[in-house]
């Protein structure tokens, strides 16, 4: 059951869900956090999409900020899905008109669960500094997404250059599957690297960070080469014993080669918005992994003028 009240005020909204709440006997009592995406009416489909097919894993109390026309009187239109419509959780999705669409703030804090972790995703173009951001500011977790930007070097090197313990981007999501098996094939004995290369499309920030990931965790240095794509194609590691490659040209399976012994078929398809979400949502706490890597790639492209 959906329920829409146009026009509308917080106060109402929190009513309603109050309502609602009582009617089906819990609702957001059951939720685990709350996922706050700030988008616009052309990307609000796709994400809240995404945030449903991740709830099934994370039952959290969604609430969509949807900016619409700046200029229009400041209004509120709100419509609110009941747990099973959009998963196990609530969804409260808020057109918000004129101003408010500059202080979202002010209507998501009485709308919040008490002692109800917070999760800010910008699914689309995000800020540069998503800790200062209205919404940032009251979230554990802040999630971006470089390669919806227009120039997503551009768009990384400025958010890795602002990082604060918490931010995290889907870019480095991306990458886990590959991360994980790279990191299982070097536990077998495969001697010691010398080099890497990391193979993508042009200007691929997952690539970036993973050419940063690999330089800053082997302290080695790591070429990065364009590829038709799609995505990341190969990884290769060089090692005195000889290479270890992972190499996907189809965006679905790949071939891990290692020197001496047979390729090995595995399954590397590209990660959907919902996968690379709901791992994040696994976990509250900083990644440091991430800020390591963050910080390296920051300084190497921050040194390059990229």
């Amino acid at each position: 059951m959906t329920l829409y009240l146009p026009n509308t005020t917080t106060a109402a909204i929190t009513e309603a869900l109050t309502a609602e709440r009582h009617s089906v006997g819990g609702g957001a009592m059951n939720i685990v956090l709350t996922l706050v995406i700030i988008t616009d009416e052309a990307g609000h489909y796709d994400a809240v999409r995404a945030a449903t097919e991740a709830g099934r894993e994370h039952p959290s109390r969604v609430v969509a900020l949807i900016r619409r026309d700046a200029d229009a009187e400041p209004a509120i239109d709100a419509e609110i899905r009941r747990p099973g419509t959009s998963g196990p959780g609530e969804a409260l999705l808020l057109r918000l008109y004129g101003p408010l669409g500059e202080h979202p703030d002010s209507v998501l804090t009485p709308l919040l669960v008490p002692d109800a972790p917070i999760v800010a995703w910008w699914p689309g173009q995000g800020p540069q500094d998503p800790s200062s951001d209205p919404v940032g500011r009251l979230a554990q977790r802040r999630i971006t997404d470089a390669f919806q930007a227009q120039d997503p070097l551009e768009d990384l090197t400025r958010r890795t250059a602002n990082y604060t313990p918490g931010d995290t981007d889907l870019c480095w999501t991306r990458i886990t599957p590959w991360r994980s098996l790279l990191a299982s094939a070097m536990d077998q004995p495969c001697g010691w690297v010398t080099s890497a290369s990391v193979a993508a499309q042009e200007r691929y920030p997952s690539a970036e960070l993973m050419a940063a990931w690999l330089a800053d965790r082997l302290g080695v240095e790591v070429t990065r080469e364009v590829s038709d794509g799609p995505g990341l194609t190969r990884v290769r590691l060089a090692t005195d014993r000889g290479d270890i490659s992972l190499t996907r040209l189809d965006g679905g399976v790949a071939t891990l080669s290692r020197s001496g012994r047979p390729d090995q078929r595995v399954a590397l398809e590209r990660r959907s918005a919902a996968t690379s979400l709901a791992e994040e949502l696994r976990r509250l706490d900083p990644d440091e992994i991430y800020e390591s890597a963050a910080g390296h790639l920051g300084s190497v492209l921050s040194g390059s003028g990229a």
